[in-house]
């Protein structure tokens, strides 16, 4: 890269950018189908989970950024469990504003309001993050778009139903340039 001039810069630079965009939707899509399978001893796979959040998100009138984000949030759970929410927010860091990108980052601390007294820990962990400004957007989307979504019988949205919006999303403007570009 040190061998490099402006011109090879950028033109490396459009190049990855193309390619980037003609397919960053269709990795999203495959990273929430990767989830298929195995129910992990829920009545769903997390895919479903997925599709059930964003679903009941889209339905609740929640801005498409919310949807996108929804349909998202657990992608991080197959490369990184113990810390798939800052996976997920540092995927869709880029495309969202902060408070999704925080909400998406928190999301599993929060979630644990609903279980980690069952497992010797602390229910209230979340309270160490209480002064953020958007806790309570947290709290909002673990109730009503995470602990939630795990019914065989809802009538969740197919996968490629959010395509649209996952396309209008990635495309729109981003929060910061090319430093991710290699």
């Amino acid at each position: 890269m040190e061998d490099g001039d402006a011109v090879d810069h950028q033109r490396l630079a459009a190049e990855y950018e193309t390619h980037a965009t003609e397919h960053l939707v269709d990795h999203l899509l495959d990273a929430v189908r990767r989830m298929e399978g195995p129910t992990l001893g829920y009545q769903v796979d997390r895919a479903r989970h997925s599709r059930q959040s964003a679903t009941r998100a889209l339905r609740n009138g929640e801005s498409t950024e919310l949807v996108v984000a929804a349909l998202l949030h657990d992608i991080g759970d197959d490369l990184a469990p113990h810390n798939h929410s800052a996976v997920a927010a540092a995927v869709l860091e880029p495309f969202v504003s902060e408070e999704t990108t925080w909400v998406i980052g928190h999301h599993g601390l929060f979630q644990g309001y609903y279980f980690f007294h069952h497992l010797g820990g602390d229910r209230d962990a979340r309270e160490r993050v209480a002064g953020s400004p958007h806790y309570e957007r947290c709290v909002d989307f673990c109730a009503n778009y995470d602990q939630n979504c795990f019914d065989p019988a809802h009538d969740d949205l197919t996968l490629e139903e959010f395509r649209p919006m996952i396309a209008e999303i990635v495309s729109g403007p981003r929060r910061f340039g090319t430093e991710g570009a290699s």
